[in-house]
């Protein structure tokens, strides 16, 4: 294959669980990709190990005071370094990029994710929270463009590939599947004293700490829902969770006639990762292949949301719509940075994240203006709200 057909992907937070492994894919397949652009927010030693092994075209730090360091460690090399978050969100749009990996964390994901629509890159989407946020906003401009939106999150990758071939067959429902976390089964008193490492502690996945944190509350599958509906163009009804232990059945989709297709294999994210980047083409890898015999029993339960508040939460927000989703994405950004810098109980973030949907303005129709406010309100009162809660919340 000559230059000309490989792939060049911009990596939107290539230091972190995603991040790294994109580039394992784009190392095990030279003929296929290259790393044009690279990101991070703050960990510079890292970004500049990436760089070396991978060359880049750019390097994007968003923390500007990391700028010379990497710029000074880079000099003998033929990359450009260019440092704070504007940086990132303007050049998605260069005219070189073919694909877009976004990975950053968070609501940060969304500005850059809209202009790489805009200039008519195709999406390989890590960074939930993008739809959670604006999925409305975001898909009506997928259309407009003419791009993809290639889900690398393996629920959704498993519900887009259980898709493949059936665009003319009607969706009954689709089922996404969780592992239950680290505290599957434990009781609301277990819950008010778990610690930070318990929490951090996934039996099936390594992941970041924030997404590990949503797995530990279950937000990480009702953002899954939210992300769903717009991914796939569902109503609330048409979307369930069960709760799978071993992480086999990734997810689910029962059509018209009651057939149920699912998409199975061992817990690894370079699979919907390198999909994403071949879509719509396979390409052959030696990742660990899944053995039923190793495997004789595979287990399904119905979520505990009495416990697990922030599932039910995500299905409220999405059946109230507007900028809802947007209020219990902030929300739960900042519970979870506190939890995990031990300023919050486990427990206390359910209550943060409805306190919020409560006191927050409502609006129906937001514009993307509209949604930066209220991300920017609704963390300014989760804060507050964290400073004034008694010390029983704070329990860890």
């Amino acid at each position: 294959m000559n230059n000309s057909n490989i792939k060049k992907v911009a990596i939107l937070g290539s230091t972190g669980s995603i991040g790294t492994q994109t580039l394992e894919v784009i190392k095990d397949n030279p003929s296929l990709f290259r790393a044009f652009m690279l990101t991070a927010h703050s960990n510079a030693y890292l970004l500049i190990s990436q760089a070396i092994a991978f060359l880049p075209e750019y390097v994007i730090i968003c923390d500007e005071t990391k700028h010379q360091e990497i710029k000074k460690a880079l000099a003998h090399l033929p990359i450009k370094v260019l440092a704070g978050y504007h940086e990132i969100k303007d050049m998605v749009s260069h005219p070189d990029i073919d694909i877009v990996l976004t990975a950053m964390v968070g609501f940060a994901g969304l500005e850059p994710t809209i202009n790489a629509i805009k200039a008519g890159k195709d999406i390989a989407l890590a960074n939930k929270e993008t739809l959670v946020v604006a999925g409305e906003l975001v898909t009506g401009l997928a259309k407009k463009h003419n791009v993809k939106i290639l889900p690398v999150d393996s629920e959704h990758s498993a519900i887009f590939q259980c898709l493949a071939g059936e665009e003319d067959n009607r969706i009954e429902k689709i089922i996404i599947t969780a592992s239950g976390g680290p505290f599957r089964g434990k009781t609301t008193d277990f819950l008010t004293n778990v610690t930070r490492e318990q929490a951090l502690k996934h039996p099936n996945w390594v992941m970041g700490a924030k997404i590990t944190i949503d797995s530990a509350s279950l937000m990480n599958k009702g953002l899954e829902v939210i992300e769903a509906k717009w991914l796939f163009d569902l109503r609330t009804d048409q979307i369930d969770v069960i709760v799978h232990p071993q992480s086999i059945i990734h997810s689910m989709v029962q059509f018209e006639d009651g057939s149920i297709k699912a998409q199975m294999g061992l817990p690894d994210m370079k699979l919907p990762i390198q999909y994403a980047l071949t879509y719509p083409g396979r390409v052959k890898t030696n990742f660990k292949r899944f053995n039923f015999v190793e495997y004789p029993n595979l287990s399904f339960e119905k979520p505990d949301t009495a416990t697990f508040r922030n599932l039910k939460l995500a299905y409220e927000a999405l059946d109230k719509g507007g900028n809802m989703p947007c209020i219990i994405n902030a929300a739960n950004e900042v519970a979870v940075a506190a939890f995990l810098s031990n300023t919050t109980g486990f427990l206390a973030m359910s209550d943060i994240i409805e306190t919020c949907m409560q006191q927050i303005v409502f609006i129906e129709r937001p514009s993307l203006t509209d949604y930066l406010n209220t991300d920017k309100e609704t963390r300014i009162f989760a804060q507050n709200l964290i400073q004034q809660m008694p010390l029983k919340a704070l329990q860890f």
